[in-house]
């Protein structure tokens, strides 16, 4: 967690304290610290940069997905114009190219 919220925190636990317990304020901070870090150590918790960055990547990987749904739908709807699903003499299976992987049609992945 970022230091400063930690600080944040800190200060509003000393002000929320009676003046009595004030005298001690300097080692009730440095508790008070010790005991929110290690707390929060423990909790399953990421950085904000990181989490923004796995949601760029879930939402390219989105896009992607979409992307090939609404291809593999345009090519069920040729295989299913064609007739008798022969599809120009392809087999479900089979590319026009030949043997290999199917291209993409976008050109190359932005990463």
């Amino acid at each position: 967690m970022d230091p400063f919220r930690i600080d944040e925190i800190v200060r509003r636990l000393l002000e929320s304290l009676p003046p009595a317990m004030r005298s001690v304020q300097q080692d009730l901070e440095s508790n008070f610290r010790a005991v929110l870090r290690a707390t929060l150590g423990k909790l399953d918790l990421v950085a904000r940069d990181e989490f923004d960055a796995q949601v760029k990547v879930l939402e390219r990987t989105r896009a992607k997905a979409d992307a090939l749904e609404a291809r593999v739908t345009e090519l069920e709807k040729m295989l299913a114009g064609s007739g008798d699903g022969s599809a120009g003499g392809l087999s479900p299976g089979s590319s026009a190219s030949g043997p290999g992987p199917a291209p993409s049609g976008g050109g190359p992945a932005a990463h």
